[in-house]
């Protein structure tokens, strides 16, 4: 069944008859029912971001957070440790007690980072608690470019007709490695598309306007303002499936191009070793916060959308993600391996 936000849909949600069944066990047995002393979580919470304050990702994790208080019923604070792409928080995370009320989000530079040679420490020094958020990435040129599609780009491309450059971060990051896959995919060098380095995509977005580069990869939101007023043209979307607020726009492998992304994504974690029966509590308690429209709505609004995953599919979708980008880092020639 098609994923309702146009997304590839990631795999399973909760499995919440385990916990079902386990509670009617307890009934059964006439064990007493946990005292509110003992109750988890039964103090407030702190949730380490490695967003600063009022990014959209910080956007993002905020309206989660603030949904999840109400589940939980206990205060969430955020607290903001932007710095080295993530790694500050990662580290912050990696070193907290594992007591189920330290969380945190990762996004997808906790696949990245360890495989340069920044930090030793990588998805697996955390307890996946569940995927609630992905941003798909958007191929993007300015009005007046030469190309038309997407394949006429790969076209010119494959003939050496043209010389492109591009953006949209910094070298090795997600949007870099994404150059570098799509250009693997239609068998062509990393060298066939020149990066030039950005610390974000507004900067990269002015030079696409200023014509200091061809072409711009970020997130799809990023390019919106511009895209509906139509200052730049957005060839294609590298999501599985098509956004559904950008029905029009076609994704790589409609166009015959093998190569999808999810892009950006957020997922909550906490330090190793987190007790089974706390998150399956925070589990169920997102769970609950995904089933509020608002919650939806309002998370849509800051270009993240809702994706919540859990379980063994999303150990698999971390492991896929660790590998693939460890991959491209290599080809990149970014590799500390």
């Amino acid at each position: 069944m098609p994923d309702p936000m146009g997304l590839l849909p990631l795999g399973v949600v909760v499995d919440v008859r385990s916990l079902g069944l386990w509670c009617l066990s307890i009934a059964l047995l006439g064990c007493p029912s946990p005292t509110p002393e003992h109750a988890y979580p039964n103090q407030p919470l702190n949730l380490i971001v490695q967003w600063e304050d009022g990014a959209l990702g910080d956007s993002a994790i905020g309206i989660v957070a603030g949904a999840l208080e109400v589940e939980l019923e206990q205060p969430i604070a955020v607290d903001n440790r932007p710095g080295a792409n993530g790694v500050a928080s990662q580290i912050a995370l990696s070193q907290s007690p594992s007591d189920g009320y330290t969380l945190g989000s990762i996004g997808v530079e906790s696949t990245m980072n360890h495989w340069t040679g920044v930090t030793p420490v990588d998805v697996n020094r955390f307890t996946p608690i569940a995927l609630i958020a992905v941003s798909p990435g958007a191929i993007t040129v300015a009005k007046h470019a030469p190309w038309e599609s997407m394949n006429e780009l790969i076209s010119a491309l494959i003939t050496d007709s043209v010389s492109v450059t591009a953006s949209g971060t910094y070298y090795g990051g997600i949007w870099d490695l994404q150059r570098v896959g799509l250009l693997e995919s239609v068998q062509l060098d990393p060298s066939a598309i020149g990066w030039k380095p950005s610390s974000g995509s507004d900067p990269a977005l002015a030079d696409l306007l200023a014509g200091e580069v061809d072409m711009v990869m970020t997130s799809l939101s990023d390019v919106d303002s511009l895209r509906v007023t139509h200052q730049v043209r957005t060839l294609a979307v590298t999501s599985h499936q098509r956004v559904m607020s950008s029905p029009e726009i076609p994704t790589l492998q409609e166009l015959g191009i093998d190569y999808a992304s999810v892009g950006q994504w957020i997922v909550l974690v906490a330090p190793s070793n987190l007790q089974d029966a706390h998150l399956e509590r925070l589990r169920v308690a997102l769970w609950n916060v995904f089933q509020q429209p608002d919650v939806k709505a309002s998370l849509a609004r800051t270009g993240f959308y809702p994706h919540y995953l859990t379980g063994t599919a999303l150990t698999t979708f971390l492991r896929e993600e660790d590998f693939r980008n460890g991959v491209l880092i290599d080809k990149a020639g970014l590799s500390f391996q």
